[in-house]
């Protein structure tokens, strides 16, 4: 107790440590899926399966303890979605390298990473965005969890002539989830603590029920697993295939370059975007609206990327379903801790952690969605050069599935209306050089 109250501050922070242990529980819990989605997009191109689910959670348990005792933040990391998929389908099958030559690319980005957060060039863009701005990307990144929860559930799917639409709520996965939001609200407004956790136990055992039952049919060709876990534990599979495995022989080619750039650009601003919107909703900006230790997390950040490459994975991030520990209390490394425990915990109970499904978590992501937009009424929407960007921070994040390129549209319009409206004093030379760097990329495609 002395050394956990002396590092993380429990007391001055306001919390307890079973506050933090639940929501270091919760915030795994809703990103546990990555256990499963990673390695099965990285296998696509050739990587062994079961190193690569190892190499995930050594290295989420890596930049997560690094988030905890650099920074004391309750964010939690791992290798990030989209980032995958940039890796697995663009630079690997697309451009025809290998995923030697792809982790490579990984580990260079996280050395200038390293460098980046040392010289506070990080930190000097998070500080350069307007609070209004902060404000707007915690509300963007509340419908973009939600949107991401829903889409799991197949509460909203795939279609040609609109892009999406409500899928069907007799899906099992859809009403499931669902009814497991309706359930977790319900404890939410009975003020329950761990209502979140409770809300993802309670709809995973209707699941269970339901397959038991014969209501959830499994399908495996249309995509319907069981969630039977298969077994209680197993032993690790070997990290072997992929440790160590980056190829730097087209380190000196400019597509390399242009690989690590491309890494980097979409880290960084995923990154800040993912603090900003969480931080803003816990309350731990300061009173100039900045973060505390901000350099701390951002080079838990750093490392992370860079162990992860030489573990065998793609790029290491902060997760925003950080914001379900956050709402849930958390407001300390001790969540995060919690967090990189389980993570290597998996390793042991990987039959049990993955068979729990998506849509279990999806009442979690909603919830927790709502509490992030709560902040919507603190933004001034009346005074259209800064409402406009906020407005755009929210929109873009959902339309373009991306909290960074809600980040690109918020910043640009901003400046750009400040600029024409006169207002130019109201600027800073940070986010101005910001917005000419986010210009040339939409230029650039």
């Amino acid at each position: 107790m002395g050394f956990l109250e002396k590092h993380f501050k429990l007391q001055e922070n306001g919390t307890t440590i079973k506050t933090e242990v639940m929501a270091g529980v919760i915030t795994f819990m809703t990103m546990a899926y990555i256990l499963i989605v990673n390695p099965s997009i990285l296998s696509s191109t050739g990587m062994d399966s079961g190193a690569v689910l190892t190499a995930t959670a050594i290295s989420a348990a890596i930049a997560t303890v690094c988030m905890a005792f650099f920074a004391n933040y309750p964010f939690v990391l791992a290798p990030g979605m989209g980032l995958n998929a940039y890796f697995a389908y663009t630079v690997v099958l697309k451009n025809g390298y290998s995923w030697e030559t792809a982790l490579a690319a990984v580990f260079v980005e996280g050395i200038i990473f390293i460098l980046l957060s040392a010289a506070n060039v990080r930190e000097a863009i998070f500080n350069s965005i307007p609070l209004n701005l902060k404000k707007a990307i915690s509300v963007g990144v509340g419908f973009y969890i939600a949107f991401i929860g829903m889409q799991n559930a197949g509460i909203i799917v795939d279609e040609s002539s609109t892009l999406v639409t409500l899928g069907s709520i007799t899906n099992p996965s859809a009403y499931l989830a669902i009814i497991g939001t309706f359930i977790t609200l319900f404890l939410v407004i009975k003020n329950v603590r761990g209502a979140v956790l409770y809300g993802i136990v309670i709809t995973y055992v209707l699941g269970i029920i339901c397959q038991l039952t014969g209501l959830y049919v499994v399908d495996v060709e249309n995509g319907v697993y069981s969630i039977l876990p298969s077994g209680i534990i197993s032993a690790p599979p070997s990290i072997a295939p992929v440790f160590g495995k980056m190829d730097f022989s087209n380190v000196l080619s400019l597509d390399f370059v242009v690989v690590v750039c491309s890494f980097l650009f979409v880290d960084i601003f995923d990154t800040l975007g993912t603090i900003i919107g969480v931080s803003s909703k816990a309350g731990m900006l300061d009173k100039d609206n900045k973060l505390p230790r901000i350099k701390g997390a951002l080079l838990a950040d750093a490392v992370g990327t860079t162990a992860g490459a030489v573990l065998g994975t793609s790029t290491v991030t902060t997760f925003v379903e950080s914001s379900t520990g956050a709402a849930a209390g958390g407001r300390t490394g001790l969540t995060a801790l919690t967090a990189a425990a389980l993570f290597l915990l998996s390793l042991v109970f990987s039959p049990v952690i993955t068979a729990i499904p998506s849509f279990a978590t999806t009442p979690a992501l909603i919830v927790v969605g709502l509490f992030m937009v709560e902040q919507v009424t603190d933004i001034n929407f009346k005074d259209y050069t800064e409402g406009l960007p906020a407005f755009m921070a929210i929109l873009m994040m959902v339309v373009a599935y991306s909290i960074s390129e809600g980040l690109v549209f918020s910043v640009i319009s901003y400046v750009v209306l400040k600029f024409v409206s006169g207002r130019k004093n109201e600027l800073n030379p940070v986010i101005v050089i910001i917005a000419v760097l986010f210009l040339l990329k939409l230029i650039s495609g």
